[in-house]
């Protein structure tokens, strides 16, 4: 495919995390991106790091509460793998999904006990 080298190619960790963060808000069920809850992390939802050329990635994640989340997270897991590959070419190695919470409207929200 590609034959001839003329010299290399760097991807920048905040292109990877863009393409997780829009990846990542096209699942069904995505309410909106957390926050990692780290001082030195970038805000956004993504924490992406490269380590011997495979991308391990973070992601938080607020859901709809009429989803099933073990379905949301791996619908995410397997989409920002495939973006990944075929966006940029590298190995995942790891897509962590961290469920942080529920988007109850004021509406939605569960009636409480008496």
């Amino acid at each position: 495919m590609y034959e001839e080298s003329h010299g290399t190619i760097t991807i920048a960790t905040n292109v990877l995390s863009t393409i997780a963060r829009l990846t990542t808000l096209n699942v069904p069920g995505v309410a909106r991106l957390g926050t990692s809850g780290q001082l030195l992390q970038p805000p956004g939802g993504v924490n992406v790091r490269v380590a011997e050329g495979r991308v391990k990635a973070d992601i938080f994640v607020i859901v709809k509460p009429e989803t099933n989340f073990y379905e949301v997270g791996q619908k995410i897991q397997h989409d920002v793998e495939r973006s990944i590959k075929e966006i940029v070419g590298m190995e995942v190695e790891a897509v962590n999904v961290h469920i942080q919470d529920v988007a109850y409207t004021p509406d939605a929200a569960p009636a409480k006990a008496a």
